[in-house]
This record gives C-alpha cells, structure tokens and sequence, in this order.
C-alpha cells in the first residue's frame, strides 16, 4: 500500500479480487452489446522493448499536438464552486478578493529543481484539479487529475488505482482553499487497461475519465485548457510534477529529472508528495506534454520524497483512443 495512496477513500465497496474481475467481465460485455460506454478498456497489448535511456522516441502521430496549455485559461468568474460562467473573449476579473488569482502565463516560475512548493496561478496549474466524493468542500478530495487535451474536449487524465466507479465523483480544476474557481465536472466514465482491471498491473496504473458538461454547457478543456497526451520520451526528462496532499488545500509544485527505475517505470525526486497526489500529471518542460502520472509501482511510491509512473507508450495512447471513441459516441 503505497505511501501516495493513504487516506484515500476507495471508490467502491468490493474488494479487487475474483468477483470484482468477473463482474466487470460481465459489465464489459453488458456494454459492448448495449453501445455503453464501459468502465473498463481492452486496451492492453504486447509491449515491445523498452527504449533506451538517453533515446527519445517521437511522440505518436495520431495524438493531439500540443496547444491545449499554451493559451492561458479563461479568469474565473467568481469563488464559487457552481459551474463556470460561459467563455467570452476578454472576461472581466473576479470582483470576490477571495477568489483565484487568474492565471498568468503558460509556465510557473522557476524554483530550484527538486524544490517543492505551493503551485503558482498558471494557466498550466489551472488544468490540474482536485477529484472529490460528493460536495467540493476542504478535505473532501481524495486524488488528483489533470485535463487531457482531445477533440471532445471532456477528458482527464489520473491513476488507475484511485478510482474504479465513477458514482459521485467529481473533477475541480484550479482548486484552492475550498473554492473551484473554474467551476466543477461530474465523472462520468472511468477507462482503465485490461491489465490494470484483471491483474492490478503497477506498469498500467493509469486511467482516462470522461466527465459531463457543466451547468452552463461547457466542457472543461473550452474552459481551462489542456495538456496533450505525450508518449515514448526519453526517461531522462525534465518534468513538472503536479498534486493535491489530501491534508492540503493548495496544490504542489516541483520540477526535476526523471529516471528509470524499471522498464516501464518513471521515478522522479520530489520531496513531501504524501497521500491525495496520486494522479498528478508529469508535464514535460520541453514539450508540455503529460508524459505521466503518479501512480505505478507502490501505487506512487512508499514515501513521500520519491515518485512513481508507469511509463507512457503505445499502451496508454490506446487507451487515450478507446476513450476518446467512447467520449465522441
């Protein structure tokens, strides 16, 4: 039981064993048949080997390129946590002083690699938010999550292994102090590898939710933005590591290289990342990409100071397909 996924309420009442393999079984089948979109993904296939250290591969071309973060995202409207007002091109600023600062740039400041501090007011932070069970209210959050950049314009990204259900789940991006200044999306849909979902694969511990239009009818990436998905890059990259400490408030910050722990695992040094921060996405520096997620082996780590993420390769691009299909249907 790892260290990232303490104090995380589990997202459903069976345990994952045999009944729980069997019962999504029938689920998948049930949802193929019906046209639904399931819970779970075939999304699993042989891997080849792994790269090499100092080779980077390029990104896959049947990903989105990367513009989902380079355009800051929209002031919030107010404090509040209900939806966000509907997009205009110049939005006037929050007239509530307690409200989020909007967000300044397309990058945090720079701080000293393996530093890790209070995440600035960036368009990029505004895409990372905080999952909730019921209302969006202090220590009510559970994991993290960031917006996936798709056509749909209504995915996230985040680990396998803090959700499996998606039943009154929900995503506020820009979290802070209480208050969703961007407003709030209801999960929808979880699609996780058929690895993770039969054999609980630490390398698959990543997952793709769909969420609903807001209360206005917006989607969340028209209002935040998004990262691309990023895929095949050099483990020795230097990344941006996001998370919510489920006895915080504010989310966290650090930047620094990542290595390779195994085949397909990531580690980065990062210093106090405890419980809630599983899901955070690690952004590339170079691309902006969102190369991973913490989560993986120890389901993110056993202490608080050092990171995991499975590797992201063609498995998780399948993955982000089979969810964009089922999003778009």
């Amino acid at each position: 039981m790892g260290q990232h996924r303490r104090h995380r309420p589990r997202r459903s009442l069976l345990a994952r064993a045999a009944v729980v393999t069997t019962a999504l079984s029938v689920l998948t089948a049930a949802a193929v048949l019906a046209g639904s979109h399931g819970a779970t993904s075939e999304a699993t296939a042989a891997r080849p080997p792994a790269p090499a250290f100092a080779t980077a591969a390029p990104a896959a071309p049947e990903l989105p390129a990367a513009t989902g973060a380079a355009s800051p995202a929209p002031a919030p409207a107010t404090a509040d946590a209900a939806g966000p007002s509907p997009a205009a091109p110049d939005p006037p600023a929050p007239t509530d002083a307690t409200a989020a600062p909007s967000p300044v740039g397309t990058s945090p400041a720079a701080t000293a690699p393996g530093t890790t501090a209070v995440a600035p007011a960036t368009a990029e932070a505004a895409t990372v938010g905080a999952l909730f069970t019921g209302g969006v209210r202090p220590g009510n959050h559970f994991c993290t999550a960031s917006v996936l950049h798709s056509s749909t314009g209504n995915l996230l990204l985040t680990a396998a292994h803090c959700l499996d259900d998606p039943a009154g789940v929900t995503f506020a991006p820009g979290y802070r102090d209480g208050r969703a200044p961007y407003g709030t999306w209801r999960v929808t849909a979880v699609h996780t590898t058929t690895g993770w979902s039969r054999d609980g694969d630490p390398d698959e511990d990543f997952a793709v939710l769909e969420t609903a239009a807001d209360a206005s009818g917006h989607r969340v990436e028209e209002v935040v933005g998004a990262n691309p998905l990023g895929t095949d890059e050099d483990f020795g990259t230097t990344v941006r590591l996001y998370g919510y400490p489920s006895g915080s408030e504010e989310p966290l910050l650090c930047t620094n290289v990542t290595g390779r722990h195994s085949a397909y695992q990531r580690v980065v040094d990062c210093p106090d990342y405890p419980g809630g921060t599983s899901g955070g996405p690690w952004i590339s520096t170079t691309t902006g990409r969102v190369v991973g997620t913490i989560g993986g082996y120890q389901e993110g780590g056993d202490t608080p100071d050092t990171s995991y993420s499975a590797y992201f390769d063609h498995t998780v691009a399948a993955l982000y397909a089979e969810a964009l299909a089922a999003a778009g249907s």
